[in-house]
């Protein structure tokens, strides 16, 4: 019988969590006091939405900016930011592991939100809103997760090597190459691998009873839209569904693409919205 994953060890912080009051904020910090976590904050009600952005993605993207628009129409609270090494924030990227980027994620929520959050994550982004759900239960409503990617260093890096760069990697040589996309550089370094086995959610039950929704295109060539499959059924959650949209790629940012992404956390904000008119506010 599985045993059900439940809420996992602290990631040690590597921040000082000062916020700066200026019109762009930031975290800083970092491992040598010398790494500043952007991000752009609406003010507004909550349930507030916390973005998370994929793999060598930045806040400045079209899913993103979407649901930006859609919080600042609507009144609520939204944050988007860039983990380090990725858009605005600094940080040595490969240097950076599934550590540093959750730790990251846990800093926003902790220090930047207020209240009852939904989490938004984008391929790896899922993955990182899957932990930070379960590390900080109290602070997360709901879940939505487009092209999500969760363990992707293991199933779609590591399984994907052969026995000779497995070797290489092993020994100090990272793998470069290019993206899916075609428009980013793909390195996998030991560290990442290593540490992203320390957090990865697909080999048991997923201890996560909030509503989730999970998007992903049937022409995704970078992930399987049959990941999110496995992910549907590995959540304990009773209230949540998986929608394929056909032809959609792995970006789902062209119009009508966003405007599914927009309507399913807009269906969330209401459901979680009764939810707290019935039971009383969530969250702190």
């Amino acid at each position: 019988m599985p045993v059900p994953l439940r809420k996992p060890a602290a990631v040690p912080s590597r921040l000082r969590r000062r916020i700066e009051p200026h019109e762009q904020p930031a975290i800083s910090g970092g491992p040598r006091g010398d790494v500043t976590i952007a991000y752009r904050a609406v003010p507004g009600k909550s349930p507030g939405l916390v973005f998370l952005t994929g793999y060598r993605s930045s806040m400045e993207g079209a899913k993103a900016l979407a649901l930006e628009a859609y919080c600042r129409g609507s009144g609520r609270a939204c944050v988007r930011f860039d983990y380090q090494g990725h858009g605005e924030t600094g940080g040595d990227f490969e240097s950076c592991t599934l550590s540093t980027w959750i730790g990251d994620a846990l800093a926003i929520v902790d220090e930047v939100t207020k209240g009852p959050q939904i989490l938004v994550g984008s391929s790896m982004g899922s993955w990182i809103m899957l932990r930070v759900a379960l590390a900080r239960p109290e602070r997360v409503a709901a879940l939505v997760g487009i092209a999500s990617a969760p363990d992707f260093t293991e199933l779609l890096m590591w399984d994907a090597f052969d026995t000779e760069w497995r070797m290489k990697i092993l020994a100090g040589t990272p793998w470069r190459g290019p993206s899916s996309e075609g428009d980013s550089k793909t390195v996998v370094t030991r560290e990442l691998i290593e540490d992203g086995r320390r957090h990865l959610v697909m080999k048991d039950r997923i201890a996560i009873h909030k509503p989730v929704r999970l998007l992903h295109g049937t022409a995704d060539n970078a992930v399987p839209w049959k990941l999110s499959q496995r992910l549907l059924e590995q959540i304990d959650s009773d209230d949540a569904t998986l929608t394929l949209i056909k032809h959609g790629g792995h970006r789902l940012s062209k119009p009508n693409e966003l405007g599914q992404i927009v309507r399913t956390a807009d269906e969330l904000v209401h459901r979680v919205e009764g939810a707290a008119r019935t039971t009383g506010p969530a969250g702190s």
